[in-house]
C-alpha cells in the first residue's frame, strides 16, 4: 500500500509542482512501478522506505539483460532518481539509495533524414480526393513545414493559427509556449483542410477547437497518425524507417544545411539547450570538412 500512496503523491508533485508534460509523468510512475515489481519478487512485503542501493543496483542489472537500449535504460534511472530525491525532498526518508545510481553513457545517435525529394513523393503518394487524404496531407506538411512533435500536431488548436502573420502556437513539452512559422505550403493546405474539410466531420464538443479530427469527430490519435505516415511511406516507395518525427528532424536539417541560425532553429522545434539542437549540425560534416580544407591556412 506504501508503494501506491507515495506514486500518488509523486505524481501530483510533477503535474502541480514541477508542471511536467502528462507523457514524461507517465513514463517516471511507469519506471517506477518496474522497481516495485522487480522488488516483488524478492519480496512480496517490499517497502520504498527500505530500498537499499544493492536492490537498486540489481534492478539495473536486471534491466540490461531484458535488452533495453541505454536510453531506455538512462530514463528508467532518471524515473527512479526523481522518485528517491521526492521522498528525501518530502523528508520521507533520511538517506537516497539512489544517490550514487549512474545511468549508462549515451552515445550521440544521428536521426535518420529524409531527401527533399523524398519527402516530395510521400507528400505526393497522398490520394486528396477524399477527406482523409487532405486531412493527411495537411499533417505531413505541417509536421515538416514547422518542425513539430506528433503530440503537437495531435493537440493543435484552431485558434492557435494564425493565417494572417503565418505563424502556429504551440504548446509544447512542460506547456511552455512557442510560436512557429508555417510555411506556404502547409499553410495552403491547411486553410483548405479547415475550411472545406473539417466543417463536415462534425467534431465533438471536447474537439471544437481541435484542428485535426478522426472519422468519428474527435481528436485524431498519434497511433493513427503513426499508421498513416507508414502507409504513405510504403506507397511512395522509401525504404528508410520513417516516424512522424523523422519530418521533425528533415526540417531541422534541411534549415541547418541550408544555412539557418542554430539558435533559431533552437527556438522553432522548443529545445530548452542549444546542444540538443547542435546534433544536426553532425550531418553536414562533410561540408564542413571540405570547407576546412578549401580555405583553413593550416588545414
Amino acid at each position: 500500500m506504501a508503494w501506491d500512496i507515495f506514486l500518488t503523491e509523486y505524481r501530483n508533485y510533477l503535474q502541480l509542482e514541477r508542471s511536467l508534460a502528462e507523457n514524461t509523468v507517465s513514463a517516471y510512475i511507469h519506471d517506477v512501478i518496474k522497481l516495485k515489481q522487480f522488488l516483488d519478487f524478492s519480496n512480496p512485503k517490499n517497502d520504498p522506505l527500505e530500498v537499499k542501493p544493492s536492490d537498486l543496483h540489481n534492478f539495473l542489472e536486471y534491466v540490461n539483460e531484458l535488452g533495453m537500449t541505454v536510453h531506455t535504460q538512462a530514463r528508467v534511472v532518471s524515473g527512479i532518481k526523481g522518485f528517491f530525491k521526492y521522498l528525501l525532498y518530502e523528508d520521507i526518508i533520511k538517506e537516497n539509495p539512489a544517490e550514487l545510481l549512474e545511468a549508462p553513457k549515451l552515445g550521440r545517435k544521428l536521426p535518420d533524414v529524409l531527401s527533399t525529394e523524398e519527402i516530395d513523393r510521400i507528400f505526393n503518394s497522398v490520394d486528396l480526393t477524399n477527406a482523409n487524404g487532405q486531412r493527411d496531407r495537411t499533417i505531413l506538411e505541417v509536421l515538416y513545414s514547422s518542425g513539430l512533435r506528433v503530440s503537437e500536431a495531435v493537440n493543435l488548436k484552431i485558434s492557435n493559427t494564425y493565417f494572417d502573420i503565418g505563424f502556429l502556437r504551440i504548446i509544447g513539452k512542460g506547456s511552455k509556449e512557442r510560436l512557429v512559422p508555417m510555411g506556404k505550403s502547409a499553410s495552403k493546405h491547411l486553410k483548405i483542410y479547415i475550411n472545406e474539410v473539417r466543417i463536415h466531420q462534425n467534431p465533438k464538443p471536447e474537439a471544437k477547437d481541435i484542428v485535426f479530427l478522426n472519422r468519428f469527430g474527435g481528436s485524431i490519435s498519434r497511433v493513427s497518425i503513426f499508421t498513416m505516415i507508414k502507409k504513405q511511406v510504403n506507397l511512395a516507395g522509401v525504404h528508410k524507417k520513417v516516424s512522424p518525427h523523422t519530418f521533425r528532424h528533415s526540417f531541422a536539417t534541411h534549415l541547418i544545411e541550408g544555412g539557418a541560425d542554430l539558435r533559431a532553429v533552437q527556438e522553432m522545434l522548443g529545445h530548452e539547450s542549444i546542444t540538443t539542437t547542435e546534433i544536426y549540425t553532425h550531418l553536414d560534416r562533410d561540408f564542413l570538412s571540405q570547407t576546412l580544407k578549401e580555405f583553413h591556412p593550416r588545414a
